[in-house]
């Protein structure tokens, strides 16, 4: 929906509002007319239903408002004597409808010292659990949001069954475009399957008239920009495709910006930048780029033995290996080479070479000129994942000069991700009806990539990130999890409570959370014991 049609929205709820309270309003010696003022109406409709004023905001709120609208409905018909189960279900299942009857049809009379509290330990329980569910979707939604490792894809920097807290505000948290959805879940509720309306089974977005109910894109100021290298979250741009193996350049079916599956990378370029990877290394701008210390590029590598095994320990403990070209297991097997196959840094690779047994080390590349099936699918590039560009990035504001030849690079964003309909006519581009050779950009795009170079997927195969997407900055791992261990062993202890950024070896502040703990739980006992 456009602000217009929101606009359009609320002023026919407040009508919705007026037609049925405004005889209520007057039975609780209030004027009439106030159920007409839009804001106001709903300040004097809290103190009506004796909450506090602040409740107004949260009708507001995105998300938190499916959860307010109902109990506004409830509190306002029992403000107004009707308490059984029979009122509160009928308040319910009418989308507040039953307001109307209580309106037009009853007698009732205001409670003016109604009691807020309670009148069943059922009532009670349920209480707090919306409003805690309130508080919790705020802090999700706009403040800080926990999110798991799910891939290889920055191993040795993040691992898989790494929990993260993702902080919204550095980047400006973004307001929810899927306005009717489950809080706290992404895209699916477990068991039961979608966790948002939407109807993304069709072709086109605006095709259902429950897609009408998206929210325009809009994002709070943050404090800091993306920088280049950092880690970022971000909804996966190619999850608008049918079949996520294939990443052919047309969508194939819409799914909801926000509802788009959760990734982390690095942002190895950002909004400007022309980006080249040559022989598996990264260049900005024509300069090699220089990574964070914390950073972990890996690659393939063939350790030739000639059959003569390694001690699994030393591989694992040692050199940090990983078993190359497919999911960790731990283990580590000769192949019919008489070699191993290993994901490892370039020191780890030069560290193993020094082993006795070892006769030689060769990192696996794709040779130059060697085509692959890699973003933007044009295959007399005859770029692969090793070898790759140059690019440019898209910067806002940045125009481009468009021909059939780099077309395929921009009309993703120029359709999907700016919203513009794009045609070739007698090889003329037209764009929203209007024959144009250039474009220019209203957002910025990002290049995000694994650190595990040759394991990850990412912008070699699906391309541009656009800012819209972006989730936030990952800043915290309360939780690590080994999942090839059992008890306590399972717990990467050294990894609880480390920061993400920073430089040097990441430092554990777990001892500190817990000292803060016993402090604060002390401190509550003393004050008990006071009031005792």
């Amino acid at each position: 929906m456009t602000f217009s049609q929101w606009f359009l929205l609320f002023v026919g709820i407040q009508v919705i509002h007026f037609l049925g309270t405004f005889k209520l309003y007057k039975k609780a010696g209030r004027k009439p007319w106030e159920a007409a003022i839009p804001i106001y109406n709903a300040v004097v409709l809290m103190k009506i239903i004796n909450r506090p004023w602040w409740w107004t905001i949260l009708l507001f709120i995105p998300i938190v408002n499916l959860i307010m609208f109902p109990v506004l409905w409830v509190e306002t018909v029992r403000s107004f004597g009707k308490h059984s189960k029979l009122d509160t279900w009928l308040a319910i299942l009418t989308f507040g409808f039953y307001i109307y009857y209580l309106n037009y049809f009853l007698d009732v009379s205001y409670i003016n010292d109604r009691s807020l509290k309670p009148r069943t330990s059922v009532g009670e329980w349920v209480s707090s659990i919306l409003f805690g569910i309130i508080a919790a979707t705020i802090v999700h939604t706009y403040f800080i949001q926990p999110y798991t490792i799910p891939s290889s894809s920055l191993e040795k920097t993040l691992l898989v069954g790494d929990f993260l807290l993702v902080s919204k505000i550095n980047y400006g948290a973004r307001i929810p475009m899927t306005t009717i959805a489950a809080p706290m879940v992404h895209d699916t509720i477990p068991g039961l399957g979608k966790s948002y309306l939407f109807n993304d089974e069709k072709e086109e977005k605006n095709s259902s008239w429950i897609n009408k109910f998206q929210f325009p894109y809009l994002r709070f100021p943050g404090f800091e920009k993306i920088e280049r290298n950092d880690l970022v979250v971000f909804n996966q741009p190619a999850d608008t495709l049918l079949d996520m193996n294939d990443f052919s350049p047309e969508r194939n079916y819409y799914k909801p910006v926000d509802k788009k599956t959760n990734l982390v990378k690095r942002a190895v370029g950002v909004p400007g930048d022309t980006l080249e990877i040559k022989e598996g290394y990264i260049y900005i701008n024509g300069k090699r780029t220089v990574l964070p210390d914390r950073a972990k590029p890996q690659y393939n590598f063939f350790i030739n033995t000639q059959g003569q095994a390694i001690d699994q320990n030393l591989l694992n403990k040692r050199y940090g290996a990983r078993e190359g070209l497919k999911y960790p297991t731990g283990k580590f097997a000769l192949n019919k080479d008489g070699g191993y196959l290993l994901t490892l840094t370039d020191s780890e690779a030069n560290l193993i070479s020094k082993n006795p047994v070892v006769k030689d080390v060769r990192k696996l590349l794709s040779k130059p000129g060697e085509p692959q099936s890699v973003f933007p699918y044009i295959d007399t590039l005859s770029w692969n994942l090793d070898n790759y560009g140059p690019i440019y990035i898209p910067k806002k504001g940045s125009t481009v000069k468009l021909n059939k030849s780099n077309l395929p690079f921009y009309k993703r964003i120029i359709s999907e991700y700016e919203d513009n309909q794009i045609q070739i006519k007698n090889g003329e581009i037209f764009i929203n009806g209007l024959q144009t050779d250039a474009y220019t950009f209203k957002q910025d795009y990002y290049w995000m990539m694994g650190d595990n170079r040759q394991n990850s997927l990412d912008a070699r195969k699906w391309g541009y990130v656009p800012f819209d997407h972006v989730v936030g900055k990952p800043v915290f791992i309360w939780l690590s999890l080994n999942n090839m261990e059992e008890g306590w062993n399972k717990i990467r202890w050294d990894r609880m409570f480390t920061t993400v950024g920073g430089e040097g070896k990441p430092r554990s502040y777990l001892v500190y959370f817990i000292v803060l703990l016993l402090i604060i739980f002390g401190i509550q006992k003393v004050l008990k014991n006071k009031r005792h």
